[in-house]
């Protein structure tokens, strides 16, 4: 329930505070005064588009608090705990507008943003201005009604979430089938590349090296003749190099104690000698492993050449670049075969999840078909109430195989006004006035089945007066007993009714225009209401029909 709206800095509005009656509250006065301002101030605590434009003082923040009592509102408790706010009896939102048109949005003086506060104001207030009318001939509007009257929430709840898991799991699948095709095009391709590789059969390297070993296979007539001169040379020619060594040292050896320096020198000679051995060793070794093998040559020179073609073939220049194009060909082809077992897991989710949505909304549209005539009926007598005896609605009702988002059903209002037989949808046939009727009489029906704990109506009146008016206060102060109602009216048939009556005005103040709100007494609401039913001319027999029906309301 809306306890308090307070403006600071709006509009034509310097500050302002109005405490509201949990029943019925009527907001009248002329028209400018300032009465769809205040709708457009609690507009902004709901989470509607803000900009500096609104500011009354352009160097100074707007500031718009709304304050409402939670007794018994489990929805907005648990809004409060999903979102870590502070729970308390009453749920402050604020709302600020800087002058560089930035806003800042708080629910019990904690930051949130703009989407958590819309998430709120959805369960706190239905706001119906007089351009809303219109949306009663809208789709979801219809649907949504007999939805509320349906009183299956969490059943709509848990179908769209099957409903939503289905379509990704669908269009999941769609992704796999694709890609699989795609995939299978270059398959058998693909397999060929890599069967060639892995007949090839290749190591790290081996390529490198095996062009390294040909060279020396190449050449080894030539290494073969050079070796053996050498080995010839240091140790079996007629004056070997070793054994000269050999004899050097053995005479430097003798001569060493006399002369310090010989010590040294006979060392190193020493160490040259072994270093020549060692080398002659080798030399020998090598002459010996170094062997002419034409069918060696024949093997190597035919894997080169098998490497040289898969070389070129994939564009690289080293064995294991070839490598590893054959480990990317093998993922490659194993994502190929992961794709179909893929799409059996997903063709099984999205059978299941097909067949818990198509069960649920099967049951959605037995819920949905079940209220149909009783609404009809409470519809048809509420629009004989207020003016329209003629005038029925009809809910059309198809039920189609494919599901959306909202189940498998299409629902549309249908309206006569005349009894002529001949239904039509509501924005063919309906006058403005009509479809505020109707839609004051949708809302009064849907209301009994929702929490929504503040209704405010914005000129809902519009093109009816007389009795037609006087009956549509009666719907509002019926609906004022289970429900806080808000109403901006110009009908005097309709304030009369009303449990508390505030009258917007403008007033003139330090060379500004100001809209100023005062809650009326009985005798200030019998001379507003005289006003409103002949001008300013009242007369007695005017004052009396205003008391009386002021008076009537108790």
């Amino acid at each position: 329930m809306l306890q308090q709206l307070s403006i600071r800095n709006y509009a034509i509005i310097d500050e302002l505070e109005i405490r509201f009656h949990p029943q019925f509250n009527i907001i009248t006065g002329e028209t400018g005064a300032g009465k769809s301002i205040l709708m457009g101030a609690l507009g902004l605590v709901l989470g509607n588009r803000a900009d500096s434009s609104v500011l009354y003082d352009a160097g100074a923040k707007c500031v718009v608090e709304a304050t409402f009592a939670l007794t018994g509102n489990e929805t907005i408790m648990n809004l409060l705990a999903e979102n870590e706010l502070d729970e308390d009896v009453l749920l402050v939102v604020r709302r600020e507008i800087a002058a560089n048109g930035k806003s800042r949005s708080f629910i019990n003086d904690t930051p949130v943003t703009l989407q958590v506060l819309r998430q709120f104001s959805s369960k706190l207030v239905d706001l119906h201005q007089q351009f809303d009318t219109l949306e009663v001939g809208e789709d979801d509007f219809q649907r949504n009604v007999i939805d509320s009257l349906a009183n299956h929430a969490l059943l709509i709840k848990s179908f769209q979430q099957h409903f939503s898991q289905y379509s990704k799991a669908a269009k999941e699948l769609q992704r796999l089938k694709e890609q699989q095709q795609n995939a299978k095009k270059e398959f058998d391709y693909l397999s060929f590349l890599l069967e060639e590789l892995q007949e090839a059969n290749f190591e790290e390297d081996e390529i490198e090296n095996l062009e390294a070993e040909l060279k020396l296979l190449s050449n080894a007539e030539n290494i073969k003749l050079v070796l053996a001169a050498v080995s010839f040379t240091l140790k079996e020619s007629e004056q070997p190099i070793v054994a000269q060594i050999k004899s050097l040292v053995q005479q430097l050896h003798a001569l060493r104690t006399n002369h310090a320096g010989l010590e040294t020198i006979s060392e190193r000679m020493q160490a040259a000698h072994i270093e020549l051995k060692d080398i002659a060793d080798e030399v020998e070794l090598l002459n010996d492993r170094v062997n002419m093998d034409a069918a060696r040559m024949q093997q190597i020179t035919d894997r080169i050449d098998l490497g040289n073609r898969l070389l070129k073939k994939h564009s690289v220049l080293a064995t294991n670049e070839l490598i590893e194009i054959k480990n990317k060909l093998q993922v490659q082809l194993q994502q190929v075969i992961n794709i179909e077992e893929s799409i059996a897991v997903n063709e099984k989710s999205v059978k299941e999840y097909l067949n818990l949505a198509t069960g649920e909304a099967d049951i959605i549209s037995t819920n949905r078909k079940a209220v149909l005539k009783e609404f009809e009926s409470k519809v048809a007598l509420l629009l004989k109430q207020v003016g329209m005896p003629n005038a029925l609605l009809r809910v059309n009702f198809e039920k189609q195989t494919a599901l959306n988002i909202y189940g498998s059903d299409i629902i549309q209002f249908l309206f006569d006004a005349n009894k002529s037989g001949r239904f039509e949808p509501l924005q063919k046939v309906a006058s403005g006035g009509e479809l505020s009727r109707l839609m004051l009489s949708i809302k009064s029906i849907v209301a009994r089945s929702m929490q929504m704990p503040t209704l405010i109506f914005d000129e809902i009146d519009t093109g009816i007066s007389g009795e037609a008016a006087r009956q549509v206060g009666v719907i509002m102060k019926d609906l004022a007993q289970h429900h806080q109602l808000i109403a901006i009216t110009h009908q005097p048939q309709i304030a009369a009714l009303a449990t508390a009556h505030y009258f917007v005005f403008k007033k003139e103040q330090e060379g500004r225009i100001k809209t100023r709100v005062r809650l009326l007494n009985d005798g200030e609401r019998v001379d507003t209401i005289a006003r409103m039913l002949s001008g300013e001319n009242i007369s007695e027999s005017v004052l009396a029909t205003a008391r009386e029906m002021v008076d009537r309301k108790n």
